[in-house]
């Protein structure tokens, strides 16, 4: 296990920990861009950018906020850490779900294995897949961190879909990823952040449910514009700031 951020550490103890995401799959540069600014001046903890080294120096460019990458290809991380990326993540699979695409225990847990091999003493963030059955999560979860896991992420996915509107609504959207990060943040002894579905009404929710913190994208990243995404920010950090959970994770 290495050490996390003093930054990222910190906002994790509080139960205050925001990750704004760029998207896995998201390679234009306008958008990463507004995305990354609205990150930062919208008071997020840390950003989450595709796998690319360019975007990551356009990024470190852009924001003093720790940078994270996110890939399911081992060898893509190389090059970012090398540009300045500070964190590296294995997952935010939902882009691949539409095509048909399973990311299964073994596979994951192998790419973990294969990343820490690469890169041993960076920041590892990784995502269990949400069509595993929750005991599978949990079980996938513990060997992860076995494995040189520093971070976990839950997800919901497209299973999520909600019944009613309104705030109703936004909390059947988040229920599965709001399940998993109760059983496993109960399971392990790293940050757990929860991701998928998330709004302001749930990110809450999510640290009440043993959460170190949450991941946004969607809801930030499909805004027309700049000032509309950092609005976004501005409220998921409010909601974080009702909670203060002063936990202590072993680093």
């Amino acid at each position: 296990m290495t050490m996390i951020n003093s930054t990222l550490q910190q906002a994790f103890n509080r139960g205050q920990g925001l990750k704004v995401i760029s998207g896995l799959m998201n390679f234009h540069r306008p958008n990463v861009v507004a995305v990354v600014k609205a990150a930062t001046q919208g008071g997020a903890t840390f950003v989450d950018i595709a796998a690319d080294p360019e975007l990551v120096a356009i990024a470190r460019d852009l924001t003093h906020l720790p940078i994270c990458v996110s890939a399911v290809e081992p060898e893509k991380f190389l090059p970012c850490v090398e540009a300045g990326a500070d964190l590296i993540e294995i997952g935010n699979f939902d882009a691949f779900y539409a095509q048909g695409r399973r990311f299964e225990a073994p596979e994951v847990l192998q790419l973990t294995r294969q990343t820490r091999s690469l890169l041993p003493e960076i920041t590892l963030s990784v995502t269990v897949p949400h069509i595993l059955e929750l005991d599978q999560q949990v079980q996938l979860a513990i060997d992860l961190v076995e494995a040189g896991a520093d971070i976990i992420q839950t997800e919901g996915g497209t299973s999520a879909n909600p019944v009613h509107p309104g705030t109703l609504g936004l909390i059947e959207k988040a229920a599965p990823t709001l399940a998993a990060a109760r059983e496993i943040s109960r399971a392990v002894s790293v940050p757990v952040l929860c991701a998928s579905g998330i709004s302001s009404v749930t990110a809450p929710l999510a640290i009440a449910a043993g959460a170190a913190g949450v991941g946004v994208g969607s809801a930030i990243n499909r805004l027309d514009n700049e000032l509309a995404m950092i609005a976004a920010v501005r409220s998921l950090v409010e909601a974080l700031a009702t909670v203060n959970t002063a936990r202590i994770y072993q680093s």
